[in-house]
């Protein structure tokens, strides 16, 4: 079976840059800016408070984990935040990427482990579009348990060292992914996955992206009437469903283009569209250059690098 999750993540290529154990005592508050870098944080004993890109604050408590795909303001504070105004020391550097924050000779009574990967492919905010802004999954031991082994391999110079951290961060981010409650997740593709009439629609879109597919057809793979389709999978996905199918059509394009897996002509028609004109059309609106220009510009990076 097509796992729509899994093609996400292996395409979205994950790579370790650093993670770091953080200790926090008493009152402190961080705040910094990561341009839209994918960054994880797990608590490991107390708590804190999260706020991303100015929404309102979460509490973390021990055993919650936080993924954000694309963090643009992340500021962070103890459970009880020092006053308005209050100046918070740097974190001190421990050594062996520790740091730690707050009174500087006060009792630690939170930890936790702060992480950034980066996404190698160049479709990285194509694809972070179809993944809810934020995962927070509470009580999972499966998630530390990961982190750690991330954290043990980034400080160890073993031989493969590269491929088994891209392996853990993969399953990482798939296991952070899919642990997300209905609930809890933002508009994305694990809330669309986790109803089961929309996840046979998507399935189907994955399975079988060539297929002439349109709305009404959607919906009877989700066994839904054409107008409860559209609306429920615009609220759980955030996007419509032709926008959502024109999205994964244009990121499988750029990947096959960039590995010269045929004639543009033929990614055309393995990504349903009926002729090159049309694909070339409809990818230049949508990437900004020509599938032609695109594979070769793309594939002399690729050949550089």
């Amino acid at each position: 079976m097509i796992d729509p999750l899994a093609e996400v993540v292996t395409l979205l290529q994950p790579g370790a840059r650093f993670s770091k154990l953080i200790l926090g005592a008493s009152s402190w508050h961080v705040s910094r800016s990561d341009s839209g870098q994918p960054l994880y944080c797990v608590i490991l004993e107390g708590g804190c408070r999260m706020a991303i890109d100015e929404h309102e604050p979460i509490e973390l408590v021990s055993g919650d984990f936080v993924l954000i795909p694309a963090a643009y303001g992340v500021a962070m504070s103890s459970l009880v935040p020092p006053p308005p105004g209050a100046q918070t020391l740097e974190p001190i550097a421990l050594g062996n990427n520790e740091f730690r924050i707050g009174e500087p000779d006060g009792p630690v009574d939170s930890r936790m482990m702060v992480g950034h990967c980066s996404f190698g492919s160049p479709d990285a905010s194509l694809l972070v579009s179809l993944l809810p802004q934020l995962v927070h999954v509470r009580g999972e031991e499966r998630l530390a348990t990961l982190v750690q082994l991330v954290r043990d391999e980034s400080r160890e110079q073993r031989p493969a060292r590269e491929v088994v951290l891209s392996r853990l961060l993969e399953v990482l981010l798939i296991e952070a992914l899919r642990s997300t409650a209905e609930t809890t997740a933002s508009p994305g593709l694990v809330r669309g996955l986790s109803d089961g009439r929309l996840a046979a629609a998507i399935r189907g879109m994955h399975a079988h992206p060539a297929r002439a597919w349109t709305v009404a057809e959607l919906a009877k793979e989700a066994a839904l009437s054409r107008s409860t389709f559209f609306e429920r999978f615009n609220r759980a996905v955030g996007v419509a469903p032709m926008e959502y199918l024109l999205t994964w059509r244009m990121a499988l394009a750029k990947d096959l283009l960039r590995r010269n897996e045929g004639r543009v002509a033929e990614v055309a028609q393995r990504v349903g569209y009926s002729s090159a004109s049309t694909f070339s059309v409809a990818f230049t609106r949508h990437v900004g250059r020509p599938p032609s220009q695109y594979a070769r510009e793309e594939q002399v990076t690729t050949d550089d690098t």
